[in-house]
C-alpha cells in the first residue's frame, strides 16, 4: 500500500477526533458479493491497524512536497476462491493512492532432469515446503528427486536425480534420442557413443549397434567393441608321423578378423575297424 496522510497537529480544531492511522480487512468468500453491500466489520478478519511514518503539514502543501509512506502486510492463508479487501478511515485526513496484491511462488524449474512446479510457499518463514520432482521425458529416477520451496520464492536443497534413460543422452537439461550412427546401451548421463567399427545403427535412440554383413561379435563380447569376422586359415601346415606320435606345426592366420583372441581346434580320427569304416572322433 502506498498512502500519504496529513498530520494532525497542522490542522486547527480537530483536536481529539483527527487520527493518523486506518485499518485493513479482509473477507475469504466463494462467490462475488453483490455491489451494494455494505462494510460490517464483524464479517472481516482485520489485518491491522496502519500507521504512516511520515506525514504532510500544511507546509508540504504549500512547497507541493509528497511524502509517501509504503506498508506490506501479509492476509492469509487463503483457503477460498478469493477475497476482498476493505480500508477503514477512522479520522485520519489520507489519500491511498495505490494497492498492489501480489503472492511469492517458486516458480517451476528444472533440477537434475526432473521438473518442478509452481509451488506457493508456507506463511511461516522458518517452514520449507517440500516438491517431489518428475522425471523429464525419457530418463528414470536414480534417487527421488526433492526441491524445498522457502518462504522467499527460491528453490532450496536439491536432493536425488534422474538420469537419462538407455538411448538417450542429456542435452540443455532434457533427455535427447541418440542420433543414427549412435548408441547407448545403459541408463546413465553420459553421451551416446558413435557405433564401433564394422557396425552401424539406422534409428534413433539405439542401445546397441548391428554388426555389418560378415561381421560378428562373440557372446561375450560387449556392445562397445568392434564386430570382427572370422579369421583366415592357419598358414604352412606341417605334419609329422612316426609309429607312436603325429605332431603338427602351423603358423597363425594371416588375416585375424580383428580378434586377439584366436584358438585352435584339433579334430583327430582313429580307425577302429579292419575295414576302414569305423571311426572314432576326438579332439
Amino acid at each position: 500500500m502506498r498512502f500519504t496522510l496529513r498530520d494532525c497537529n497542522s490542522i486547527p480544531w480537530v483536536s481529539g477526533t483527527c487520527k493518523e492511522t486506518f485499518n485493513l480487512f479482509y473477507l475469504q468468500t466463494d462467490e462475488s458479493l453483490p455491489a451494494a453491500t455494505r462494510f460490517r466489520p464483524l464479517d472481516y478478519a482485520k489485518v491491522d491497524t496502519i500507521a504512516a511514518d511520515e506525514s504532510f503539514t500544511q507546509t508540504d502543501l504549500g512547497d507541493r512536497v509528497l511524502r509517501l509512506n509504503t506498508e506490506v502486510r501479509e492476509v492469509g492463508p487463503v483457503t477460498q476462491k478469493g477475497f476482498y479487501l476493505a480500508f477503514q478511515d477512522v479520522g485520519a485526513c489520507i489519500a491511498l493512492v495505490s494497492v498492489k496484491v501480489f503472492y511469492k511462488r517458486c516458480p517451476s524449474t528444472l533440477r537434475n532432469l526432473a521438473a518442478f512446479p509452481n509451488t506457493v510457499p508456507h506463511m511461516d518463514s522458518s517452514s520449507l515446503v517440500e516438491v517431489r520432482g518428475a522425471c523429464v521425458e525419457n530418463a528414470e529416477e536414480r534417487d527421488t528427486p526433492k526441491l524445498y520451496c522457502g518462504a522467499d520464492g527460491d528453490w532450496l536443497v536439491p536432493l536425488g536425480r534422474c538420469v537419462c534413460s538407455i538411448g538417450h543422452e542429456e542435452t540443455d537439461g532434457y533427455c535427447r534420442a541418440c542420433r543414427p550412427g549412435s548408441f547407448k546401451a545403459f541408463a546413465g548421463n553420459t553421451k551416446c557413443s558413435k557405433c564401433p567399427l564394422h557396425s552401424s545403427s539406422h534409428d534413433q535412440a539405439a542401445t546397441m549397434c548391428h554388426c555389418d554383413k560378415g561381421f560378428y561379435r562373440a557372446i561375450k563380447d560387449p556392445s562397445s567393441l568392434p564386430c570382427t569376422r572370422p579369421p583366415s586359415a592357419p598358414r604352412n601346415l606341417v605334419s609329422l608321423i612316426n609309429d607312436t606320435a603325429l605332431f603338427l606345426q602351423w603358423m597363425p592366420p594371416g588375416d585375424t578378423g580383428g580378434r586377439k583372441d584366436i584358438t585352435y581346434n584339433i579334430l583327430c580320427q582313429r580307425c577302429d575297424g579292419g575295414d576302414g569304416r569305423q571311426w572314432r572322433d576326438s579332439v
